[in-house]
């Protein structure tokens, strides 16, 4: 970067603790990631705590998938024109408050507005990468970067335990007092230890754009998480569809036209950021195809042939190993990506995505097959998302990493609702009826795995396509 950023650096408003910043944003990362695996223990049991249908019980998860993926984008972008502390501590205000309107709810539309308000917290992850591209050396970055990025499959995994543990034991309500409480101490930690940022990138909101792109993927989002309960090709899924495209593509064209654009497609387009953003699809879909497949299999009765008569808690601990191998191997994260750089290091981290999912079509009649191939997983995760946002950054100015990256996140979350919509339309489509209940053959659990070895093999392909960068220039060391 130029001798502008450089500058810049050194009028940080206080001189930060690097190590204390970068373990506060991590903080909120895992907070924010654990939002998405919050009430996933209690998705059975939803319809009669809200006394209301199984269909609608469902925005209960898909709203904060949608919220997501719409303000992800939307907030790195304030967060580069008005400042990326600024921006996350809004967020963070937004999931205390979504959590505690949905706390004190006894109906679903309570449930849901709060949920809504909660998935716009994901933007701290992005905006937290961003801070510190401004703040972090270069031998440090990677490293940094890799523990940030690791949060997206961490807070999910280890939340998973607990709110099952909760869900069992306690009142559905203490859930989302947990999430609140999570949002206080994150808020806090962030106003005390994350110095705010002079790295600017002045202009106007694009309002309009803002509101386009919220449309157009409402509509596509919308076709992707509920097609398979509407139908592909019902009126309404199709309405969705055609016009969640021609919305997007108008924006795209306003976009280009605008001068201050809410995303700069210029850049968007580079080659660099173009292949890594869709092979990111491919990488949303493998994961969130774990976390689809695998507690199913873990919980299901050992009389249906497909599972492992597991309870919920003894399952979750099954699963979140995948999330701690993404945070012990960060540091190695870092280092690959500063021996052989982030290009390698994604098409690496692709392959043994591929590799775990063969491990576990050829051997899963023990649960501890699944403990293996999600822990192969967890490498795979770790190494791609760590390799991701330095691949962008290394291609965008210092001034719109918030907003690439955001835009890298909403690509992912792509993946994560494909993978959720498609994968439950095949296990639903490939049941048997057992005791009067529709289970899953092993059979259709097979299919999910080819899946998600395809998308995983895409993404390999896709990363070879992805230029060589050059190495980050030194960055001003900053002292402790």
């Amino acid at each position: 970067m130029g001798d502008r950023d450089d500058r810049a650096r050194k009028r940080l408003s206080r001189t930060p603790n690097r190590g204390l910043t970068v373990a506060v944003l991590a903080f909120a990362g895992l907070c924010a990631s654990f939002m998405f695996t919050l009430v996933v223990p209690l998705q059975a049991e939803l319809p009669t705590l809200l006394n209301a249908s199984r269909e609608d019980t469902t925005w209960v998860v898909t709203i904060t998938l949608l919220v997501a993926a719409i303000a992800t984008p939307i907030s790195g972008r304030l967060g580069d024109m008005y400042g990326k502390r600024r921006v996350i501590v809004v967020l963070l205000a937004a999931l205390i408050v979504g959590s505690v309107i949905a706390a004190l709810s006894g109906s679903i539309v309570g449930v849901i507005i709060g949920r809504a308000l909660q998935g716009g917290v994901t933007g701290v992850i992005p905006l937290g990468i961003a801070i510190m591209r401004d703040i972090l050396p270069t031998n440090r970055l990677g490293t940094a970067v890799a523990l940030m990025s690791a949060t997206m499959g961490v807070g999910g995994a280890l939340g998973m335990p607990l709110a099952a543990y909760l869900a069992l034991n306690a009142d559905w309500h203490s859930l989302f007092w947990l999430a609140a409480g999570l949002g206080v101490v994150g808020l806090i930690l962030v106003l005390l230890f994350v110095p705010e940022d002079v790295l600017l990138s002045p202009g106007r909101l694009d309002v309009l754009g803002a509101i386009g792109l919220a449309i157009g993927l409402t509509g596509l989002l919308l076709y992707v998480s509920r097609g398979a309960q509407w139908g592909w090709t019902s009126p309404i899924g199709l309405t969705l569809l055609i016009g969640g495209v021609l919305v997007l593509l108008i924006w795209g064209w306003y976009q280009l036209r605008t001068k201050d654009p809410l995303l700069d497609l210029r850049v968007a387009a580079r080659p660099a950021v173009l292949f890594t953003n869709i092979a990111a699809i491919g990488m949303g879909f493998a994961l969130f195809g774990s976390n689809v497949t695998f507690p199913q299999m873990l919980e299901l009765p050992v009389e249906t042939g497909s599972g492992f008569g597991l309870d919920m808690v003894t399952a979750a601990f099954i699963v979140m190993p995948a999330g701690l191998v993404m945070m012990m191997i960060s540091p190695l994260s870092g280092w690959l990506e500063r021996t052989i750089g982030p290009r390698p290091l994604f098409t690496g981290g692709a392959f043994a995505i591929v590799l775990a999912y063969v491990y576990v079509l050829i051997w899963s009649t023990e649960w501890w097959n699944i403990l293996v191939a999600n822990a192969i997983i967890g490498v795979g995760i770790g190494f791609t998302f760590a390799a991701m946002p330095m691949i962008i950054m290394r291609a965008v100015p210092a001034n719109e990493t918030g907003a690439s990256n955001g835009l890298n996140a909403l690509f992912r979350s792509v993946g994560t609702s494909s993978a959720s919509a498609v994968m439950g339309a095949v296990l639903a489509a490939m049941s048997v009826e057992v005791d009067g209940v529709a289970v899953p053959t092993r059979e259709a659990f097979n299919v999910c795995f080819w899946l998600a070895i395809i998308a995983a093999i895409i993404a390999v392909v896709l990363s070879l396509f992805i230029p060589k960068t050059r190495t980050a220039e030194p960055r001003p060391s900053l002292p402790n």
